[in-house]
């Protein structure tokens, strides 16, 4: 019962039979739920939105509270934490017992952080109010890609990146929402965006009653290793190397998340609303590289892809810091598109290794990506008080050279049905 499902990667184009697929989905010529998709990328859109805002202010709080980027760090992990926390335990409860309005409750957390961080006068309020918004996180993650998993209709990776592009294009709108109506009307303005929490919960309702008679019709089927699959061992070696590829994915991500406003502002002088509109075009390239990512798993291997998306984006990083404004433009949209790429194959590729725990795997991940961002972020801060925001990113630009860990993946052979 508890052994790996094992599916070709490398010419991987038929879908893949695990038990946590509906029935329906199973059927013969079954296709996406496309409707349950869209509701759960817009959902994951919205919530991701308001998470970004907590990035995006990061000047307003630093000037209006005299903040250093040590405490800038705090919040960032104050939030990612939350998250990091909860969501492998969150994943490992449903995978026992599944919520299906867990999500529209979690984003109630959101809805509330938000009331509390605009109107904050404290850091510690604020280190509080950012912590509730991660708890809405953890909750939201893991049930929610089970949802995405669920409506597939057998495509893994499309479904994967569908959900990771609303979340995707909702963490790059956070910069220009706050250039737009944050900066000019200030922290108490954050409170307008609780309506979008609002909003988002309604749609997770209306999820939550698709996703309900999934529950109950679901029909779990013994799952066998293919005599030709990795070793329970081999298996352990891959989640290690995949937790080591999303970390040095995450850390370089949560950087130019965290301090990209404060380079560009310290060293070629922009205005912080300038900052933040460079910032969108590096996330909305990851949003797009994140959309790529799962298609091209499915059609090429998730193995290649995973190999290309973050080695593939080293000379870019390398070269980031020696460039004028233009070219830290120009190379972040390259960087985001590749590096972001890998986000969906990895997160597929951990599901199918262990798909008896799909929640669990799934919120380890999601945890994983939070949590390391957070530390990461913090570690950062500290360093570019000591040192600089220039030398923080000379020493990031290596990161994605731990993408080579990934020879050390497992080459999965072909599900025999």
């Amino acid at each position: 019962m508890n052994k790996p499902v094992v599916v070709s990667e490398e010419t991987l184009t038929e879908p893949v039979v695990v038990a946590d697929v509906a029935p329906a989905a199973r059927a013969a010529g079954a296709g996406p739920a496309y409707v349950v998709l869209a509701g759960i990328s817009v959902s994951h859109f919205l919530n991701d939105t308001m998470q970004s805002l907590i990035a995006s202010v990061y000047p307003i709080l630093k000037d209006a509270y005299a903040l250093d980027f040590t405490q800038i760090g705090l919040i960032t992990l104050a939030f990612q934490f939350t998250a990091s926390l909860l969501q492998p335990v969150v994943g490992h409860y449903t995978d026992r017992k599944a919520q299906p309005y867990s999500l529209a409750i979690g984003m109630a957390s959101t809805f509330f952080g938000l009331l509390l961080l605009s109107a904050a006068h404290q850091y510690l309020v604020i280190l509080v109010a950012a912590a509730f918004v991660g708890l809405g996180s953890a909750v939201f993650h893991p049930e929610s890609a089970r949802i995405a998993r669920l409506a597939s209709g057998g495509r893994y990776g499309f479904a994967q990146s569908v959900f990771q592009l609303g979340g995707s294009f909702g963490t790059s709108m956070g910069p220009v929402l706050a250039a737009l109506i944050v900066v000019p009307f200030g922290q108490g303005s954050i409170a307008w965006f609780s309506s979008i929490a609002f909003l988002a919960i309604i749609i997770l309702w209306r999820i939550g009653r698709w996703y309900k008679p999934q529950i109950t019709a679901r029909k779990v089927t013994p799952l066998h290793a293919h005599p030709d699959g990795p070793s329970s061992r081999r298996v352990a070696v891959a989640l290690a190397v995949l937790v080591a590829l999303l970390f040095s994915k995450q850390l370089y991500v949560s950087s130019l998340s965290s301090y990209y406003i404060f380079y560009l502002i310290d060293r070629f002088g922009v205005s912080t609303q300038a900052a933040q509109i460079y910032l969108f075009i590096f996330l909305a390239a990851n949003a797009v590289g994140a959309f790529l990512g799962g298609p091209l798993g499915d059609r090429f291997g998730r193995k290649i892809v995973i190999w290309i998306s973050i080695v593939g984006a080293l000379p870019f990083t390398l070269a980031l810091p020696h460039v004028g404004l233009v070219g830290s433009a120009v190379l972040s949209v390259f960087i985001g598109l590749i590096i972001s790429s890998t986000t969906s194959s990895i997160i597929v590729f951990a599901q199918e290794l262990v798909p008896h725990r799909f929640g669990m795997i799934s919120g380890v991940f999601f945890g994983v990506a939070f949590g390391i961002g957070g530390l990461g972020a913090a570690v950062l801060g500290k360093l570019a008080d000591r040192t600089s925001i220039e030398f923080v990113y000379q020493v990031c630009a290596w990161l994605p050279a731990i993408g080579l860990l990934a020879v050390f993946l497992p080459k999965l052979p072909r599900h025999v049905h």
